[in-house]
């Protein structure tokens, strides 16, 4: 295959060329890195080469559009070549020279991003909504008025963000979570994460041992120790987290972070004895709780349980919300209900250290909650997403005991398989599963596949299915 190296300064090799080997163990990612890395270091590929664009280069090779990002990621992490926006990607001016120990790096950090949403979304990939039915025209109109509403604005916004979007997120989750809070309570952040990371900034408690779900979330695993915070794994069953086992093992935990409404990975609700249960806990122990409300109000089987701040006399949990699931993860907008006593300390942190996001993408949303687009937008995807997954579920058959859980469903897989890299050949094939294992803190007991249902597309949903099969099949064996 040729690479078509075309630039209007680059006149590159015409005998530049490589092949795929299907028959190599070496996984097809590796093979395309090895390829161009090779060329560039030996100047085939000479500084500011155009490279094809990695839908164009898996059309030529024959592989998926994913396994060719992949690739163009990790040389872009190597130093060796650089995207130019609508220019293209380039090699490199001055390509670096990396070793393989610096190449890889930042292999575990770019893994996370794979698996848990950065780039374009794959074939059953979790945490990404279904765009195909996004009013994307009304959202476009709303964004391009507030922009040029917004664009001679010379101050500063509230730290915890725009006042108006405050009040329609407090008006809301009154209505929708059952948790009642003034506007003054809510801050406006940049994700999840943001959120996250602005509230493990300003948390008072010296103790740094924090219960987290096992399985749980890895992203909060990770922000809690780069914040200087010891996770404490509690294990989760079909009440949610066992709240007795975190007091045997870390009574003294000053922090808790769980997933109370859809449990993540596994779909749990928090039962209402183990609601209570952690809210005696965190008030006995002066403890904090951080409730990330993932997708609660995607509840897909009968009605969402309402908050667990909602329930919280005490002040002492933190409520998580994001946009990313319901709209999209491109508007980078979150929130958290702040207890009266933590306003103070997160205004701080949030004036000098997380900014609110931007004007525009605030105003828009305020605008689509006041006039009732996201009630509407939600209503629509929950009977949207109930049939895809009835969908996916039966296309999924032939995996055995297939079951749901939240926007997702788990495909078992034997003890002994080694499900992260099965997830890992799946990705290079254009799929984008978790590995049930990397979910879990300890050891996990249980591997298997975690199928996002959100963008099964009906048209090409059972050749992705049979497809996503067959691979699992090769690479098991039939004893599988």
């Amino acid at each position: 295959m040729t690479l078509d190296t075309s630039s209007k300064d680059i006149s590159p090799p015409a005998d530049f060329r490589f092949e795929i080997n299907r028959t190599l163990p070496l996984p097809l990612t590796d093979q395309i890195c090895a390829a161009i890395r090779t060329a560039i270091r030996q100047g085939a590929l000479a500084p500011g080469a155009r490279l094809p664009s990695w839908q164009d280069l898996s059309a030529q090779l024959g592989v998926a559009r994913g396994t060719v990002r992949a690739a163009y990621y990790r040389l872009t992490d190597e130093g060796l070549i650089a995207s130019s926006g609508a220019a293209g990607t380039h090699v490199a001016d001055s390509p670096m020279r990396a070793s393989p120990a610096a190449a890889d790096r930042f292999a575990d950090l770019r893994s996370s991003l794979d698996l848990f949403g950065a780039g374009p979304p794959g074939i059953f990939q979790m945490g990404v909504p279904a765009h195909d039915a996004f009013p994307a025209k009304l959202w476009a109109r709303l964004h391009r008025r507030a922009a040029d509403a917004g664009a001679l604005r010379t101050r500063y916004l509230d730290p915890r963000g725009m006042d108006a979007l405050r009040h329609q997120i407090a008006a809301h989750l009154a209505l929708a979570r059952g948790l009642q809070c003034t506007p003054g309570q809510v801050f406006i952040t940049t994700s999840f994460r943001g959120a996250l990371g602005l509230v493990l900034q300003a948390l008072p408690s010296a103790r740094r041992r924090a219960w987290v779900e096992d399985p749980g979330y890895p992203v909060s695993r990770q922000g809690l120790k780069l914040a200087g915070f010891s996770p404490v794994p509690v294990a989760v069953d079909g009440q949610g987290i066992d709240v007795g086992l975190g007091i045997a093992i870390a009574q003294d935990a000053g922090l808790a972070v769980v997933t109370p409404g859809q449990q993540a990975p596994l779909g749990h609700t928090l039962s209402p004895e183990r609601r209570q249960a952690m809210l005696a806990w965190a008030r006995e122990s002066d403890a904090w709780i951080i409730e990330d409300d993932y997708l609660s109000e995607l509840h897909l089987d009968g009605r969402a349980a309402p908050a667990l701040a909602a329930s919280d006399p005490d002040g002492r949990v933190i409520h998580i919300g994001t946009f990313s699931k319901t709209i999209s993860p491109s508007l980078g907008i979150g929130f958290l209900v702040a207890p009266e006593t933590l306003i103070a300390p997160l205004m701080r942190v949030a004036t000098y250290l997380a900014p609110p996001p931007n004007y525009a993408a605030q105003a828009a949303l305020a605008e689509f909650l006041a006039d009732g687009h996201y009630l509407r937008h939600l209503r629509r995807m929950k009977l949207l997403y109930r049939k895809r997954r009835e969908a996916v579920l039966d296309a999924l058959q032939a995996a055995g005991s297939v079951r749901a859980a939240g926007l997702a469903v788990h495909v078992p897989l034997a003890c002994g398989v080694d499900d992260v890299g099965l997830a890992g050949r799946l990705r290079e094939e254009g799929f984008a599963p978790t590995a049930l294992s990397q979910w879990y803190a300890s050891q996990a007991p249980e591997k298997g596949l975690v199928i996002g249902i959100t963008n099964a597309a009906p048209e090409t949903l059972k050749g992705d299915a049979a497809r996503l099969l067959s691979v699992i099949r090769n690479d098991l064996g039939p004893a599988q």
